[in-house]
This record gives C-alpha cells, sequence and structure tokens, in this order.
C-alpha cells in the first residue's frame, strides 16, 4: 500500500527537500513509495546507495556477489578497512541502516545472471547500472526493455565518465534509447578495459555516483530535466562536460530479444568501430595513407595539442555536423584518454552507420608519451 502522509520524523529528516517547491511534499512521498534496484555495490553503487538512502528512497535492492577487497577502498566509501572480505550486500547494507533505519533494504547476494534477473528486476521501478561486468550491462538493458523498465546508467574509465537514463518513458507511448542504441555490440575481451590494468581515479566513481542518484530522483520525483535523450561526458582532468543527443533505434526490442535468447551477446561484424594503436597510426600517417583524423575535444585542449591536419568537432557538435565526416576513407577518432572518442565512434556506428570508424587508443596521450613526446600535455 502507497504511503500518503509523512510521519513528522520524516518531515523533520528530509526538512531541507520540503523546503524545495519543485520537490516539497509530494516529490518525497514518491521518493518514499519508490523501489529501486542497484546493480552493484561497488564504485559507483556506494555513493549512489548512500544518497538514496539519506534521500528517503522507501525500497533499495542491492545486489553483488563480492566481497570486500583492500584494493577497493580508495574509491568505495561505504567500507572500511576491518571490513576487508566480507559481503558486500552485507556490509553495505548494515550502514545504510545506520544511516536511515526507516527504509526496507532487499539484500541479493548471488550475481544477476539470465536465470534470475527478469525475477529481481520486475519488483522495482527504476534499476541503476553500477556494475563494471559488461555481461550484466547487456542483461540489466534486455531484461528492462523486455519489462517496459527505466535504467540510469553510468561507467568509467581512468578519468572519465558517462551518465543517461535508458529506456525511460517519454511520454506518448514512446521510450528513449537504449544502451543496445548506443553500443549494439558486444565488446571482445581485448577491448574491455580492465580498471586492474588501467587505474581509475578515485572520487570519479563518487562524481559519476552521485550524477546517477541525481537522475534516479528526478526521474522518481519528475523535476527538472534528466538525461532520457543525452549522454553526458565527464572529463575530471579537464573537467570538461558534454552531452550528447541520442535517439533510439528502429530495432531496440529486437536487440533486446536477440540478446536474451543468445545468452545477451550478440554477433561481432568485421565493419564496426574498430581500435587503432597510436603506433599503427603513426606508421600509417608516415607511409601518406590517406587519414581523417577527427578531434572530439574542446577548443582549448586543441589548442594547447593537436595531431597536425586534425578537424576539430567537439562531441556536443557530433550531431549536427555528420557531413563534415567522410565515408570514403579511415576516419581516427581521438580525445584525450579515448573514453570520449569511443562514444562518438560508437554514436556515429550505432545511430549514423558509419562502418569506417577507428578509435585512437589511448588518445592524444598516448600520442604524447609514444609519439610526440615533445608534445605539449595535460
Amino acid at each position: 500500500m502507497e504511503a500518503t502522509t509523512l510521519v513528522p520524523a520524516e518531515k523533520q529528516r528530509y526538512q531541507k527537500h520540503l523546503n524545495l517547491p519543485e520537490l516539497g511534499t509530494a516529490g518525497q512521498l514518491r521518493l518514499k513509495n519508490a523501489r529501486v534496484l542497484v546493480v552493484g555495490a561497488g564504485g559507483l553503487g556506494c555513493p549512489v546507495l548512500l544518497y538514496l538512502t539519506a534521500a528517503g528512497v522507501g525500497t533499495i535492492g542491492v545486489i553483488d556477489p563480492d566481497v570486500v577487497d583492500l584494493s577497493n577502498l580508495q574509491r568505495q566509501v561505504l567500507y572500511t578497512t576491518d571490513e576487508v572480505g566480507k559481503p558486500k550486500v552485507k556490509t553495505a547494507v548494515s550502514h545504510l541502516n545506520r544511516l536511515n533505519p526507516d527504509l526496507t533494504f532487499d539484500t541479493y547476494t548471488s550475481a544477476l545472471d539470465t536465470g534470475n534477473a527478469r525475477t529481481v528486476i520486475q519488483e522495482y521501478d527504476i534499476v541503476v547500472d553500477c556494475t563494471d561486468n559488461f555481461k550484466v550491462r547487456y542483461l540489466v538493458n534486455d531484461v528492462c526493455v523486455s519489462l517496459g523498465k527505466p535504467f540510469v546508467y553510468g561507467a568509467i574509465h581512468r578519468f572519465e565518465g558517462q551518465v543517461a537514463i535508458l529506456n525511460a518513458d517519454l511520454g506518448n507511448g514512446q521510450r528513449g534509447p537504449t544502451y543496445r542504441c548506443l553500443f549494439p555490440e558486444y565488446p571482445n575481451d581485448l577491448e574491455i578495459p580492465n580498471c586492474n590494468d588501467t587505474g581509475v581515479l578515485g572520487v570519479l566513481p563518487g562524481v559519476i555516483g552521485t550524477y546517477q542518484a541525481n537522475e534516479v530522483i528526478k526521474l522518481i520525483t519528475g523535476i527538472g530535466q534528466p538525461l532520457t535523450q543525452q549522454l553526458l561526458m565527464i572529463d575530471l582532468l579537464s573537467m570538461n562536460q558534454q552531452k550528447i543527443r541520442t535517439r533510439r533505434r528502429a530495432d531496440a526490442e529486437e536487440l533486446a530479444r536477440q540478446g536474451l535468447a543468445t545468452g545477451n551477446r550478440t554477433p561481432t561484424t568485421d565493419v564496426g568501430p574498430q581500435k587503432m594503436s597510436v603506433q599503427e597510426l603513426a606508421d600509417r600517417l608516415s607511409k601518406g595513407d590517406d587519414i581523417f583524423l577527427l578531434d572530439v575535444r574542446e577548443r582549448p585542449e586543441y589548442d594547447l595539442c593537436h595531431l597536425d591536419g586534425a578537424t576539430l568537432i567537439p562531441v556536443g557538435m557530433i550531431p549536427n555536423n555528420r557531413k563534415r565526416i567522410p565515408t570514403d576513407r579511415p576516419v581516427v577518432v581521438y580525445c584525450h584518454h579515448g573514453m570520449r572518442s569511443s562514444n562518438v565512434v560508437q554514436y556515429l556506428y550505432a545511430q549514423e552507420g558509419l562502418t569506417n570508424l577507428y578509435n585512437l587508443d589511448g588518445g592524444i596521450n598516448a600520442w604524447a608519451r609514444d609519439i610526440e613526446p615533445e608534445m605539449a600535455v595535460y
């Protein structure tokens, strides 16, 4: 049964929310009656769980099969040193209960998989994707599409992150883009970034996870302009934030059905997005290959350093400048470290059909390190 009133203790706890005319008592009641599943209690999950708990989301599900590791503590701020080796879910909920004991927490200590995903996800209004596992992320997407549920996506890599609300209800029977609309091809093992190898700035998941919690609150309460048709990208080194418009593919439901039917993988092709190392690019340029270099950073970054002959089209301007990008020769896209450019490559492939695209692995930072050490860096 839905709650229709706030008790005195809740009015005191959520006073600052109640003082916001955009949110107020009606918004707080929506939070109280909401059911949110957080998939992953790691770097992203920790801030998401903390802020959703503090905000008063009535029922929060937490699913994660892992235990706390000492190497987690640099970024997973729910845990302490004496909790190393303990299950993340139970440990997290013990802290969250002390923060807000009036909420309901559902705990799942087994991994989300094809056998349990539908049963678990159907119990919640919104799913928050805080996993670093691509197989689970595609599974979350496919089940949410099949059930008609939105999920709040977040991802991190080194110093950069991204946030979006996927499969959102746009009204009039329309839904927003899915994860497969943005990234239709399941990456192969060599393309999947591993934070154990590449590293991650400790505060990055805190920033991205907080953005995810913000989008959940906006979805529940109906305030603001949620990221239902935009992908937000953040670079903490340069403090650049960019949004790229996204749209739902006509075959979004079919892609999800195919994913569920094939164990959550889609066949890869040889003509989709590919990577190119800085050494390969240097070799090809030295041989005179006709390559279009696309710099998707911001103007101040470009002015500081860029590849000779590169065309600057910042990420946010890509949709309106599609015709400037050739289709008759290789296009190598680069940014600072490779995440923004990867987003652009995937976008142009998934939503514009370009098949001549390469993401420069490691971005201009790798070029300066390995090819042109005299280049200015930042």
